[in-house]
């Protein structure tokens, strides 16, 4: 069974920084991508950040040059670095790993940025 556990949310002032991790009980490179989404209350979750088996990275456009998305493939973890978080950033956050037709999630971790 494929195991995805977060870890780094927390509560933050504005303009401030975390970092997120996602650590996969698989190699991260057997996924066809990884990446962050994230759900505020009474919205859908919407992809934050992608990352493919070959290193190519997407973003959602309310994160473009203030998230980074990045990868330690020894220690099978990505990371989320997230720098000038503004309170819409507030939400939990999931990873996701893609493997062929199969989509993995881990158990979330809450992010709150207050203002």
């Amino acid at each position: 069974q494929v195991q995805l556990v977060e870890s780094g949310g927390g509560l933050v002032q504005a303009g401030g920084s975390l970092r997120l991790s996602c650590t996969t009980s698989r190699r991260v490179l057997s996924f066809n991508a990884m990446g962050w989404f994230r759900q505020a209350p009474g919205k859908q979750r919407g992809l934050v950040a992608t990352i493919s088996s070959g290193g190519s990275t997407n973003y959602a456009d309310s994160v473009k040059g203030r998230f980074t998305i990045s990868r330690d493939i020894a220690k099978n973890t990505v990371y989320l670095q997230m720098n000038t978080l503004k309170p819409e950033d507030t939400a939990v956050y999931y990873c996701n790993g893609a493997y062929h037709n199969l989509s993995y999630w881990g158990q979330g971790t809450q992010v709150t940025v207050s203002s």
